[in-house]
């Protein structure tokens, strides 16, 4: 349990980039360096991500810690990923803003963020290698691509997995004897977690109670794991709704701050219910800012826990395989969509960024130096543009 924590731990100090950042940062990491599992198995949990509700890249992080220590393996993976940006949301929250306008600061979140394109690009570029050889796949990464780039919506998304599973079973679906497993586990049971799915219904009917009759703590529970119960595809797409959520409690200024806070700091986007917690429960900040966090991440892990013990038998079967190789290549496309907007439009706003970024990820792929290295290097050449700009 100590390795796990501590190895999500250590990623979670240097992750930058949001949760396209964050699958290539756990394939390097766990499948590349540390071997836990392959990458047809990290593909699976992957795709597995995307099919449920929730923050993706952290249903990854808690599915890996399963797969190496069952479910306190799974907890300890999440707690050490997310509490580094935690503590930082949750001191953010309750700290003066008013050093938060200073060009040092600025200029270190405009180097995050450059740092954020090379690690997505990056993400990219390794998931297209592997999950769009086919023409097919690399139809479905092009379609939906070119689709959230255009409509960006969770109806487009879960519309484009649905067709993109579709055409998988169809067209990308292997003979059995393709299949990387040495037993035919097609013809296994399939026994998935219903006490786990009677868990997750349970708590968000209570949820809803504890939003009608609970003006308390229970309010505040229950209101944000309505939110990672209803919102397919990470930090960004959870922002319309939280923001709802917040309504007159917290002003749009405060709001914003807080969000991009959230893309300043490593780890999970979901980690901002940490500071919207702390800001709405003034009583005992510490206290709103773990329940929300923990209300908001529950719903999420529970979903996993559904098919996480079952879902190396069901990926075994070909339909089902084909049906992951067309959501991989469709996530694919996500991401590349992730990478144009917000990623990318949010960062490359002059000729030097961009120079900055081409430089990054040419050094990243040449010299493959350590992310820490990145880190500092980036952060020092946005203080050093915002410093020359000014």
């Amino acid at each position: 349990m100590w390795q796990i924590f501590v190895r999500f731990l250590s990623l979670g100090l240097v992750s930058f980039g949001g949760p396209a950042a964050h699958i290539g940062y756990f394939r390097q990491a766990f499948v590349s360096d540390l071997k836990w599992l392959d990458d047809k198995h990290y593909a699976s949990l992957v795709a597995l991500s995307q099919l449920m509700p929730g923050p993706g890249s952290s249903q990854v992080g808690f599915a890996i810690g399963y797969h190496k220590g069952g479910l306190l393996g799974g907890v300890a993976a999440f707690i050490g990923f997310t509490l580094p940006s935690f503590i930082l949301l949750f001191v953010l929250a309750v700290t003066s803003a008013q050093w938060l306008d200073s060009s040092l600061f600025q200029g270190a979140i405009h180097g995050f963020k450059l740092l954020a394109v090379v690690v997505v690009a990056d993400a990219v570029w390794i998931m297209f290698n592997q999950f769009c050889r086919a023409h097919v796949a690399k139809l479905l990464m092009l379609v939906s691509c070119t689709v959230l780039i255009v409509y960006a919506s969770l109806l487009s998304q879960v519309l484009l997995l649905v067709v993109a599973a579709a055409t998988g079973v169809k067209y990308l679906a292997p003979a059995k004897a393709e299949l990387d497993y040495s037993v035919d586990d097609s013809s296994q049971d399939i026994s998935l977690g219903y006490g786990w799915l009677a868990l997750f219904i349970g708590l968000f009917a209570a949820s809803l109670a504890m939003i009608a009759f609970d003006s308390q703590l229970g309010h505040l529970f229950g209101q944000f794991y309505q939110a990672g119960s209803l919102v397919f595809g990470g930090g960004h797409v959870v922002l319309p709704l939280l923001e709802t959520i917040v309504g007159d409690a917290m002003s749009g200024d405060r709001f914003l701050t807080g969000y991009a806070l959230a893309q300043a700091v490593p780890g999970p986007m979901f980690a901002l219910a940490a500071f919207l917690g702390a800001e709405l429960w003034t009583q005992s900040p510490l206290l709103g800012a773990l329940v929300a966090t923990l209300a908001i991440f529950l719903p999420g892990f529970i979903l996993m826990l559904v098919a996480l013990k079952t879902w190396s038998s069901l990926s075994a079967r070909p339909n089902i395989s084909g049906a992951l190789a067309g959501i991989n290549a469709c996530v694919v496309g996500f991401l590349i969509s992730a990478l144009y907007m917000p990623v990318f439009t949010s960062a490359v706003i002059a000729p030097l960024d961009m120079a900055l970024v081409i430089a990054g990820f040419g050094g990243l792929k040449l010299f493959k130096p350590n992310i820490l290295f990145l880190v500092l290097s980036f952060v020092s050449a946005g203080i050093l543009v915002k410093l020359l700009v000014i």
